[in-house]
Order: C-alpha cells, then structure tokens, then sequence
C-alpha cells in the first residue's frame, strides 16, 4: 500500500461510520463525470444550434463538483441547467430518454453510466476496503449512502456489499422521500438503520454536497476525501478532517493485518 501522512481519528467514540460509495469507496465517480459530461455536451451542442448560439462545453471538473456530484440525478440536471439559465419541464420519472424534460435527460444520463459501467469491472480502494473491515472487527457499525439508484449493481460489482451493515441508496430516497443533499437526510436514515446517534457517528464524503450535509446532520466527525485537489472547498462545506486517501486515518492494527 502506498505511504501516507497519518491523521489520528479517536474511533473510540465512534458508533458507527457512513461511507459515501462513488468516490470513497468505488472508483465509479469518474464513471459519473464522464457520463454526465456526454449527456450535457450533446444536449447543449444542440441547443446552441437550434438557437445559432455559442456551444459551451459541461467542465468536467468545475461543473461536475459543483453542480451534479453527490445530488440526486434529477436535481443534477435541474441544479446544472439552472446554472446555465436553462428551465425545462420536470416531466414524470418514466420519461423516454429523448424527452427534454429533467427526467428524461436524467434518465439519458443513466443510460450512458450504466453503458460505461458495464464495459469494465468496478474497481475499490484498498484502504478505504481496509478500513471498513478493520470498523467490523471492532465492532464499530458500517453504512453505505448513495444518491445513485444503480449502488446495488455497483457494490456487487465491486465485490463489497457484503461489508455493510446497513444501504441506503436512490431507490431508497425515493421509497422514503428522503430530500438529496446537502440536506442530511439520507445520513441521518442511515444512522437509524443503525441504530446509533449521529453525534456518535462519522461520515466519508468526497463531494461538496456530502460534507455540508455531514456538518447539518451534527455528525460528530465528517471526513472530506480529497482526490481532486478540492481539500480547501471541502473544509469550507463542512469537513472536520479532511484527508487526500483513507490510507491515512487507517489504525495501525488496519495496517498491519493489510500487510499479512
């Protein structure tokens, strides 16, 4: 594994950790920029035709983070085209994919993820799987959130369902009517699940929306991931620790039974 800094986490006073999936867990978020980026490029290319406009690309970084990563894919596509000063229709869940209405280009976007996805295996990171074992063996609670409604698909890919104790994802959101972040709700149905407090929980986000929803839910500790090079933005959302890999709050205990 590789070396990182050490960041000390007292899992002492912990009675359970929410883990976010795409990102943290499952190196799928790419998976979701790329798709997204797709859906948008070919929607405003030819919104810009029909209206003899300049073509503005969707930011696969900028955009991505700011307007559509960790949200609900719906509000994504509302949150994305009311930046852009673009209203569409929401339209009905069941929309075709060539409806241009936020449903259904919600749905287009699930086509090209789900396209994406399938044309390799899911790929996990080995210190976050190394933490969570290391959380089961002491007995510490382990949840897994997610806004996507394909997170079942995902973590079966990955191998790693069987390592929570407690899944909520999109379809549960639905069933629930849990709101989408930065609102907490999906951590705090995650918290019941498991039966603990979250004043006795952490959170792993890697997403802007994530954290600030850790911070509204009073969760005692919100741990921001940072692959992207967000670190400042994600502690001004909300992260108390804010780390680059979770290689570097794993305890040494998790270290080592990694090395064996």
């Amino acid at each position: 594994m590789q070396t990182f800094n050490k960041t000390e986490i007292d899992y002492k006073n912990l009675d359970g950790v929410i883990f976010d999936m795409d990102g943290v867990v499952t190196d799928t978020a790419i998976t979701h920029a790329r798709a997204w980026k797709q859906l948008f490029d070919e929607y405003l290319k030819k919104r810009a035709a029909e209206r003899c406009e300049s073509f503005r690309p969707f930011d696969l970084d900028s955009d991505y983070r700011c307007y559509v990563d960790g949200i609900p894919r719906y509000d994504g596509v509302r949150s994305f085209l009311e930046s852009r000063h673009i209203s569409l229709s929401c339209g009905q869940t069941t929309d075709q994919i060539e409806q241009e209405t936020i449903c259904g280009l919600g749905n287009r976007k699930n086509k090209y993820f789900l396209r994406q996805l399938r044309k390799g295996a899911v790929t996990t990171y080995d210190s976050t799987v190394a933490l969570i074992k290391w959380l089961r063996d002491e007995g510490i609670g382990t949840a897994i959130i997610s806004a996507s409604r394909n997170a079942e698909e995902v973590l079966k890919a990955g191998g790693v369902l069987g390592l929570f104790d407690v899944k909520v994802d999109g379809v549960d959101s639905d069933k629930l009517s849990l709101k989408g972040k930065p609102e907490p709700d999906i951590f705090l149905e995650a918290a019941k699940q498991l039966e603990i407090y979250p004043g006795r929980a952490a959170i792993v986000e890697d997403s802007l929306a994530g954290v600030e929803a850790g911070h509204r839910g009073k969760f005692k500790l919100v741990i921001g991931v940072d692959r992207t090079g967000y670190g400042k933005a994600l502690k001004e959302h909300g992260a108390s620790v804010v780390v680059n890999d979770l290689a570097e709050i794993l305890p040494r205990q998790a270290v080592d039974s990694n090395k064996e």
